[in-house]
């Protein structure tokens, strides 16, 4: 059966149509990330009254910051952390309730929830739950010996945050688990329980290798979030503290640009996170070309 084609007789009609989406992409990406460009090669003081140009010596102070350098370093251990976590549980859930999600929706309703909450909205939610004051979790961890107080302890605050940002993004991952677990033929792991394979053996010999294009799609997605969506929660949670224990790279460009009012190496610092975003996304679209290919 052939399609039939829809021909538009006005060349001008598509461009109409594209113009609103191509609008609100020039004035809040394109236009937004050629000023930082331009602003990383620029000195300029606070109030914008002298703009210098001076090449690349934001860049050049940037990567000689330890400030930034130990940034760095607490946006690498932060994502790696965030990703682990929240694909873990969240291919944990989906494992667990995968048979019962055939037959039952209402699983699927519940575990997705967390995922519709705005950022900040966690953060507040996890700094009552871990306040030292009134938090509910401290109370608790004190009855087995653990003074929590993430306001004076960088390590309390990193787990903190790590905790909040999973949290929020394993109702995402669950769904995509989910709709790869039921891609998977039972007909490869009846074959394998039929000849003496048991349940841990067939999903790591079958059906784990099988959701592999899932687990990578989602490594990508988890990196990017925890790099560059987890503002909110950082804010609300420990503003970057303490000592600039949970400072990440996405606060940092905020809290020198808006806070400090450095607008040249707040800038500089957004270009590095943008050629970091074109780098993992040129990776991903590079393994999904190699995947419909083979």
């Amino acid at each position: 059966m052939q399609t039939k084609r829809t021909i538009f007789p006005n060349k001008l009609l598509p461009y109409l149509l594209l113009a609103p989406q191509l609008a609100v992409t020039l004035i809040f990406f394109i236009w937004p990330a050629v000023q930082a460009v331009k602003s990383s090669f620029e000195r300029e003081d606070p109030f914008g009254f002298k703009t210098t140009f001076i090449w690349f010596d934001n860049y050049k102070r940037l990567f000689a910051d330890p400030t930034y350098l130990n940034s760095v370093g607490k946006t690498a251990v932060f994502a790696v952390s965030v990703t682990l976590l929240a694909m873990s549980v969240s291919l944990l859930l989906a494992v667990s309730v995968n048979r019962v999600l055939r037959t039952n929706r209402v699983y699927t309703t519940l575990l997705v929830w967390p995922y519709a909450v705005a950022p900040v909205v966690v953060g507040i939610l996890w700094w009552f739950m871990f306040n030292p004051s009134i938090g509910i979790a401290p109370y608790l961890l004190r009855g087995l010996g653990i003074n929590w107080n993430h306001r004076i302890d960088g390590s309390h605050a990193m787990l903190l945050v790590i905790i909040a940002a999973s949290w929020k993004q394993i109702s995402y991952n669950f769904l995509f688990f989910v709709a790869g677990l039921q891609s998977v033929p039972q007909s490869l792991t009846e074959a394998a329980a039929i000849d003496g394979a048991g349940p841990f053996k067939r999903f790591w010999t079958i059906v784990f290798p099988l959701l592999s294009p899932t687990t990578f799609f989602l490594l990508i997605v988890n990196i990017n979030y925890a790099m560059f969506d987890t503002f909110g929660i950082i804010d609300a949670t420990t503003s970057g503290g303490p000592a600039q224990a949970t400072n990440i790279l996405v606060y940092k460009v905020y809290a020198d640009g808006f806070l400090g009012l450095n607008i040249g190496s707040s800038a500089a610092q957004s270009v590095v996170l943008m050629l970091i975003v074109i780098a993992l996304t040129a990776i991903q679209f590079r393994y999904i070309e190699r995947r419909v290919q083979y």
